[in-house]
């Protein structure tokens, strides 16, 4: 391509790009601007689709059911994000320390991280077996009857979160080792000469350089998990009271799609999920600025 100009060059451009472009505008672009047009239409996948308007919007707001899905959604995000946003830091920070064997600990903090969720919640569905799982073999130990985690709404929900903290501590942590890593060791020198201690210096250093990466860290966990669905599919068992009415916003959306065979509904369900996950991400970039500190060299 080298000496290529005008027309030839980007007929080269273009070839070796069709691939990728092809399949994006296959498999990405084209299924969301259906699915856009599908959220103003009635559609049972039999016939064809009947153009209602805003009836969707209307019903979904009326739908108790797709509340009672986004106030678990919103109960997990607010039990989940905090914990793992400090115990990841707090894993980090142990993590950066020059200590024998802590290449052995990073690794086996990664391991759940990649392991599928299929694996994950058939350990953790063992671990919160009311009769002879671990813990409440603990707390029978201490002389506390454990609940039935995975068969009540309230439980399952606890049981859920403590789970993705396992799973992704190791990732979030990893995130901050990162950024820890980047933070020039002079900054401490500096303030080791002036006097400050640790604490102090974690404050007026640690924090500061560290918080793009806290940003990054809170913006794709609030996305993300405003899109859970594997463990609250997987985790509750079967036919309880949990299975039945433990909901979040995407299960909501694949049980109309596929069970009820109401396409038309699921999608102005997800657009609706779009349109909060954009507004949450829109107010998160513009408050940045506020307490996202960028070094420049």
């Amino acid at each position: 391509m080298i000496g290529q100009h005008g027309a030839q060059k980007w007929t080269w451009v273009f070839f070796f790009l069709a691939p990728s472009l092809i399949g994006m505008l296959l498999f990405i672009v084209y299924p969301i601007v259906s699915s856009f047009g599908l959220a103003f239409h009635d559609w049972n996948m039999l016939s064809a689709p009947k153009f209602i308007g805003l009836d969707n919007f209307k019903e979904l707001l009326a739908d108790a059911d797709f509340w009672r899905a986004m106030r678990y959604t919103l109960s997990f995000i607010v039990l989940y994000v905090p914990a793992v946003f400090v115990l990841g830091l707090a894993l980090a920070l142990f993590l950066n320390q020059k200590l024998r064997g802590i290449v052995v600990v990073r690794t086996a903090t990664f391991l759940p991280v990649v392991a599928s969720w299929v694996v994950v919640s058939l350990i953790w569905k063992w671990i919160f077996n009311p009769q002879y799982g671990l813990v409440n073999y603990g707390l029978k130990l201490v002389g506390i009857t454990g609940p039935a985690w995975l068969f009540d709404p309230q439980t399952a929900l606890y049981a859920m979160v403590i789970t993705s903290i396992w799973k992704d501590v190791g990732y979030i942590a990893l995130l901050y080792l990162g950024g820890l890593q980047a933070i020039s060791e002079t900054y401490y020198e500096a303030a080791r000469i002036d006097g400050a201690n640790r604490w102090q210096s974690m404050r007026s250093i640690t924090l500061p350089l560290l918080s793009s990466t806290m940003f990054f860290v809170a913006i794709t966990l609030l996305i993300n998990y405003f899109q859970i669905f594997d463990q609250v599919w997987l985790m509750p068992m079967r036919d309880s009271a949990a299975d039945r009415q433990l909901e979040v916003i995407v299960t909501e959306v694949v049980k109309n799609a596929f069970s009820y065979s109401r396409m038309g509904y699921a999608s102005a369900m997800s657009w609706v999920l779009f349109v909060l996950i954009f507004i949450i991400t829109f107010v998160q970039l513009r408050l940045q600025k506020r307490w996202v500190y960028y070094e420049v060299d």
